[in-house]
């Protein structure tokens, strides 16, 4: 039986990457959906321009920047309200398979799944693979991707179901009554990490994760933090290191487990120390301060 499906997407200032998506989804041979973007205060013309354009999505907007959680919770919360069986948060920065629904939506006849995601390569090269399933590593506190772009696609396509530990928000598939249960996205966050938390807390519930290689799209990955520019200190932005430092810091207090103290406060000691220096060697002052502040925000403030 077919799903009442809400497909999500968050906008800002991104014309051009939400129209393409956008223009993705049309060719899908799976129909029972709707699409609800929303604008993320953007300060050009791109939701207007988005508007003329796609007159059969449902637009909602924010009146600030709330960040890729705030920003997806107001279509979530849109789409409880409004009775959708299924949710997709999607980036605005990918293409689709056309067949790519039908495979996820099917997964969530077996009422134990929570949350499923797609198999997703690089928008610049269909043959390499981004994410085909993330691992935690709770001795560490280590949340991962692991390399399979070393696989090609007869040997991942094989791959129909596995274990994985959380999924990517940038193609999260979840059930309406799940969301109910465990709640949104946790919006302090802000953008990364996000996604392990949701998924924690969807396993926490007693739900299963499911990845499926038979749905297939494509991301660009890396908009979402890099400038067109590169300045003296990088492409990446300060606030992107802040945000990653506190997040992680967060995450590692919040799930793990109490026998594993020691060994992340061991690990992840070396491990901040190391992009602190890291910084230090590229004089990179700006996102050390931030890189710092994160730290201290991180252990000092809880979500």
């Amino acid at each position: 039986m077919s799903k009442k499906l809400a497909i999500i997407l968050v906008n800002w200032n991104s014309y051009e990457l939400t129209r393409d998506s956008l223009l993705s989804l049309a060719a899908t041979t799976y129909t029972n959906y709707d699409i609800i973007v929303v604008d993320n205060a953007s300060t050009d013309e791109s939701v207007t321009q988005l508007k003329n354009e796609f007159t059969s999505i449902i637009f909602l907007s924010s009146d600030t920047n709330r960040g890729f959680t705030g920003g997806n919770n107001i279509g979530m919360q849109y789409a409880l309200e409004k009775g959708y069986e299924l949710q997709l948060l999607l980036n605005n920065d990918v293409a689709v398979e056309p067949d790519f629904l039908a495979p996820l939506v099917s997964v969530f006849e077996n009422k134990n799944i929570g949350a499923a995601q797609p198999l997703i390569y690089f928008h610049h090269n269909h043959e390499l693979i981004w994410n085909a399933g993330s691992k935690y590593n709770a001795l560490l506190g280590i949340s991962s991707t692991p390399g399979y772009n070393t696989l090609d696609k007869g040997q991942t396509q094989k791959k129909i179901q596995k274990s994985i530990d959380w999924i990517t928000g940038c193609a999260f598939m979840v059930r309406s009554a799940v969301l109910q249960e465990v709640g949104l996205l946790t919006e302090a966050f802000f953008i990364y990490y996000e996604d392990v938390d949701l998924s924690f807390k969807i396993k926490k519930a007693g739900y299963q994760l499911a990845y499926v290689p038979s749905s297939v799209i494509y991301h660009i990955a890396g908009m979402s933090h890099k400038s067109k520019q590169k300045t003296k200190e990088g492409y990446i932005s300060a606030k992107v290191h802040y945000l990653n430092a506190r997040n992680r810091i967060w995450v590692l207090k919040k799930y793990s487990p109490v026998w594993a103290w020691p060994f992340v406060l061991g690990y992840q000691t070396f491990y901040f120390f190391g992009i602190s220096f890291y910084f230090i060697f590229r004089r990179r002052w700006q996102k050390l301060k931030a890189w710092n502040k994160g730290i201290k925000d991180g252990l000092l403030a809880s979500v």
